[in-house]
Parts: C-alpha cells; sequence; structure tokens
C-alpha cells in the first residue's frame, strides 16, 4: 500500500509540472477570445416593426414613455401617428382624473389616480383667483378637457390635457362679438376623422340667439357653421355633455328630451326618452349613452338607470342600482363618472387630512366597494380641501399641439 501510494503521489507531482509548463499557445480558442470578441460576434436580434408596435401597444403608457429613451429606432416607432392609432385602439387601462381646490390658496391642483386607490400622481396647478368658479371636466378618447371659471368670455378657461403624458395646452376662445354671449364647451371624438371636437355654443339670452363653432384637434382652428337648433335655447341644460357614437348629447327640459349634434355631419336632432320620474342626468357607461335617473331615492334606497343598448334602433334597458344600507348613512351618494368602464364612481368623503375614499358599485358583479386615495400633497390648509371632479379617462399617448409640460 506504501509503495502504490507513493507512485500515485509521484504520478500527480508529475501531471501538475507538465501542465503549469505548458507554453502559452497551447489555451483553448475559448480561452484566447476576449470578452470584447464574445460581445462584437454575438448575432444581433432584430424584430420587425410590425411586431414590435404589437408588443408596445399592449404595455402600460409609462413603460412605453420609458422606452423611448432606450432606442432612436423604438423612439421614431412609438412617435409615429400609426402607432398612436394603434395604441389608443387597444388602451384597455382607465385611470381616474382629479380636480381638488385649496380653498386656503385658491389654488387648483389636477391629479391622476390610479383605479386600485392609493398614491395619486400631481398633474399641474392652476392659480384660479375667483372664489365662486364652475368647473367641468370631460373625457373622450384619451384626452380630458377641463373647464373652469364662470360661462363668460373674459373669465372662461378651458384646457386639454392628456394626464398620460402630463401635456396640455390653453385652448383659445372663438371670435365672439357681442359680450351678452356665453361660453359653453363640449368635447367629443368623430370616429370618421379620427379626430377630437370641441362643440362650442354660445347663447346670447337677451335675443335666445345662439352661435356655434367647432375646434378641430387635427388643425387646431376654430371654424364657425350655420346650422338651426331644432329646440329654443332656454330649453339646453349648458351643463354636462356625453359623446356617443360621434355624437354630443345634451338634456333639454320641459319636455324630457336629449339634444344630439353630429360632429360627422354637423347636424342637430333629438333623441326621444322613455317616460320615466325623477330627476335625471346623461351618463355614459361601458361606450352607451344613459340616463341616471333619482327618484325617491331615500325611500326606496335606489337609483335606476337608462341604457340606450341600440343606438340606431332606439332601443333602451332599465338597471338598477342597490345601496347597501341607508342611502342617507352614505353620505347621499351622488354619481360623479361613469366612461367607458363598468363601474360608477359615486361623491367622495373626506376621510381625513389628503385622505378620501371613493364608493364605486360595479355592473357586473352589482356590487358595492370602496377605494382610498391619499393626495400626499402639501395643501395651504390641508382641513380645506374641496374636491371638485373626478372622472375616468383611457390612458394613451395621444400627442397636443405645441405641448406643454405640467
Amino acid at each position: 500500500m506504501i509503495l502504490f501510494s507513493e507512485y500515485s503521489y509521484k504520478k500527480v507531482r508529475f501531471k501538475r509540472k507538465h501542465f503549469l509548463l505548458q507554453p502559452p499557445n497551447m489555451q483553448t480558442l475559448e480561452q484566447q477570445e476576449k470578452p470584447d470578441d464574445r460581445i462584437r460576434s454575438a448575432p444581433k436580434i432584430s424584430y420587425p416593426e410590425e411586431i414590435i408596435e404589437e408588443i408596445f401597444s399592449r404595455l402600460p403608457v409609462k413603460s412605453v414613455l420609458r422606452f423611448r429613451s432606450l432606442s432612436k429606432s423604438w423612439l421614431s416607432i412609438i412617435s409615429g401617428p400609426p402607432f398612436t392609432k394603434l395604441q389608443i385602439n387597444r388602451a384597455t387601462r382607465t385611470a381616474l382624473f382629479i380636480s381638488v381646490r385649496d380653498q386656503g390658496s385658491g389654488y387648483r391642483h389636477l391629479f391622476s389616480g390610479s383605479l386600485d386607490g392609493g398614491s395619486v400622481t400631481h398633474l399641474m396647478k392652476i392659480d384660479t383667483p375667483y372664489v365662486d368658479q364652475n368647473t367641468e371636466a370631460e373625457h373622450s378618447n384619451g384626452l380630458v378637457c377641463f373647464t373652469y371659471g364662470d360661462l363668460f368670455y373674459d373669465n372662461h378657461i378651458t384646457l386639454v390635457l392628456n394626464p398620460s403624458t402630463h401635456k396640455f395646452f390653453e385652448l383659445p376662445h372663438p371670435v365672439v362679438s357681442d359680450d351678452n354671449y356665453i361660453m359653453c364647451n363640449f368635447f367629443g371624438f368623430d370616429e370618421s376623422r379620427n379626430e377630437h371636437k370641441i362643440l362650442n355654443i354660445s347663447p346670447n339670452w337677451e335675443s335666445y340667439t345662439i352661435k356655434i363653432t367647432i375646434f378641430s384637434l387635427s388643425n387646431y382652428i376654430w371654424r364657425k357653421i350655420d346650422v338651426d337648433c331644432p329646440v329654443n335655447i332656454k330649453r339646453v341644460y349648458m351643463g354636462t355633455s356625453v359623446c356617443v357614437n360621434s355624437t354630443i348629447h345634451l338634456m333639454l327640459k320641459n319636455p324630457l328630451e336629449i339634444l344630439a349634434f353630429d360632429l360627422r355631419t354637423d347636424k342637430f336632432s333629438i333623441v326621444k326618452i322613455p317616460l320615466v320620474a325623477g330627476w335625471k342626468r346623461l351618463i355614459k357607461t361601458n361606450g352607451l349613452l344613459g340616463i341616471l335617473c333619482h327618484d325617491l331615492v331615500e325611500e326606496s334606497n335606489k337609483m335606476h338607470i337608462l341604457i340606450l343598448q341600440d343606438y340606431e334602433k332606439r332601443v333602451w334597458v332599465r338597471e338598477t342600482i342597490r345601496f347597501p344600507g341607508s342611502w342617507k348613512k352614505m353620505g347621499r351618494p351622488s354619481q360623479w363618472d361613469f366612461g367607458n368602464t363598468d363601474k360608477i364612481f359615486f361623491s367622495p368623503s373626506v376621510l381625513s387630512e389628503g385622505l378620501f375614499e371613493v364608493p364605486v358599485y360595479d355592473m357586473k358583479s352589482r356590487c358595492f366597494k370602496s377605494i382610498q386615495f391619499n393626495l400626499d400633497h402639501q395643501f395651504a390648509r390641508p382641513g380645506a380641501v374641496e374636491l371638485e371632479e373626478i372622472k375616468c379617462y383611457v390612458e394613451s399617448l395621444i400627442p397636443l399641439q405645441n405641448d406643454t409640460c405640467t
């Protein structure tokens, strides 16, 4: 055993010595190759632009915006009109646009938030010196039209924003020669031309006449149109409008009907609605036109929704929202926004400094849940923060001419 061990030891030493004495040129090709050479020789994988567009169009907008800085070719693809159109057609991610007024400083703050709740993103701050001002936010196909101030020409500002890209521009006023005219802007999307439009109806309450102009985001120009309104202007509620089927809809009164303006043909028409009791408001749910009916809510603890299921044949169906418990104990919630989702957002309640809660009704499951949002922002008087608008919007990459960063 001793002789065998010595022999084995000597053999191992010989092999080790022999290995150490090998000349450098005996290395393998893999050992001789430098790391940089391996990187240069690695095959570069490239994909057709159509495949890249397909992948990017299904990603969140925030991710796509980050990818723009990684490659010049990706930047070219993402910035092109074909990809923008593809992305908005594929867009399924919905977020919330939130308007808040700080009564201490007088400033308005605009935020965006996830449907899952949590912290919100600050978009911009607006200096609004006037205390008594109306606000209105309307979403259409990825953009939000936000109006604040009173309705008169010299104190009426409309912003068009893309909350996803944090870009906006201020809408110029149309030319209105008579000081007695007031300004009412309504936001819509013309599917036939793939362009956003703003319908301006400027009524003169002394002469009961109106002037109608349209602003197109394809050329950023106002144009005046000559069209006869089929109803007396006194019947029109100059409030929230709903755009469905490339048509802007406004509620009429006495009797209750809907005034429709077709953005494709620049013509008015009247939409008849079923005879139902109670206070009514136009809504949009799952992309369909609807009417929210408040009829004896305190006694019945429920609301009714009329939905225009078939627009061409004027087929209406009724849905019912039942509140979980007393409507009074829920804080008398009123409908806030529907949008293209199957969820209904009600008026929020402030829980504490910067924290508020929004009741949400799911029309599929017919159940309520609450979502909490944290403004996570410094206000002059945190206890005097007023929530003004909460609207749904679809995340998009739609560019705006002369984009202004927020």
